[in-house]
């Protein structure tokens, strides 16, 4: 039995789909309201804050993957997380389960030093603090030897469907509205971005290949690139010019007088000031077979339903 925690996510969705196609028919998916992806799928029921639905949602599982996501709250995120996190780790020892637990990068230094798996957590803000916590709390846990984990760790996302990222829904969202796009802070700094069915697929490779656990993987991902070149992509995708806005730092904190939304960007927002490089290079090593999307056709793909495509 492999079970996915967070299974209405979209990351979650696609690995129950990768699961299905190349490793198990078994999978159970968990989340307060669980849908169907796969015909056979066991759907579960619970409430992750309390130990004892986790335990129950996880009981029989070889493998457990943590996709679990919470609404952009701060203070949602420090009451709610760590106790969920506690709750699945216990679990998965109480039931002799193993844990791929899927991390962000928030608690990265938010400057321009290309970020590998040792790079230190310098983490600044709520929830880069909360990301920290969590990851320290695995981290523990497999040093102590109480748990068989390894941690899964993406930069952001793009991709289709339910694909939430700051990207996503300010630009490529912005292109399939035919509204004009918003570029944070500066259209020539590198990001690297990860092909949300990417991380998902390199999840489910990871969670089983027994040699893994124990570590810390970057997914694989492809060459970053700034915000001008993904817009000309677009434009060739699409066949139309583009028509995009640059916004600085001090428009967004004017924004977040008046914003909710705005106010939970503030900390996230640094990081595109600077180049986010990504490196990844120790699972391309390891996996030389796996096939990353470049960002041209994953910009292709994302872009297929539109119109004028």
């Amino acid at each position: 039995m492999q079970t996915i925690l967070g299974s209405n996510g979209q990351i979650g969705q696609e690995l129950a789909k990768e699961l299905y196609r190349n490793y198990t028919k078994n999978i159970r998916l968990v989340s307060r309201k669980p849908k169907k992806v796969n015909e056979q799928d066991q759907l579960y029921s619970a409430d992750l804050l309390s130990f004892k639905e986790s335990s129950e949602a996880i009981a029989g599982s070889d493998i457990v993957y943590f996709a679990v996501g919470l609404p952009m709250n701060s203070t949602m995120w420090e009451k709610q997380f760590p106790v969920i996190m506690q709750n699945v780790i216990k679990a998965c020892e109480t039931n002799g389960s193993k844990l791929v637990f899927f991390d962000n990068t928030y608690m990265y230094a938010k400057n321009d030093h290309p970020q590998k798996e040792d790079s230190p957590f310098i983490a600044k803000g709520r929830k880069a603090l909360v990301r920290k916590q969590m990851a320290q709390m695995v981290l523990n846990e497999i040093e102590a030897g109480k748990l068989e984990a390894v941690i899964c760790r993406a930069p952001e996302f793009y991709g289709p469907a339910k694909t939430s990222s700051i990207t996503n829904t300010l630009v490529f969202n912005k292109i399939k509205q035919g509204k004009r796009i918003i570029v944070p802070l500066s259209k020539q700094k590198l990001r690297t971005l990860i092909w949300t069915p990417d991380a998902s697929r390199a999840m489910a490779l990871i969670g089983n290949t027994p040699d893994t656990y124990g570590q810390t993987w970057h997914l694989p991902c492809d060459n970053g690139h700034n915000y001008q070149e993904l817009i000309e992509f677009a434009e060739k995708i699409t066949g139309r010019k583009l028509k995009y806005t640059v916004i600085k730092m001090w428009e967004f904190k004017v924004a977040s007088l008046f914003s909710k939304n705005a106010r939970e960007l503030q900390e996230l927002l640094p990081r595109y000031g600077a180049d986010n490089i990504f490196i990844s290079e120790k699972f391309k090593k390891r996996f030389p077979d796996f096939s990353i999307t470049p960002v041209d056709k994953g910009i292709k793909k994302l872009l297929a339903g539109e119109h004028n495509i």
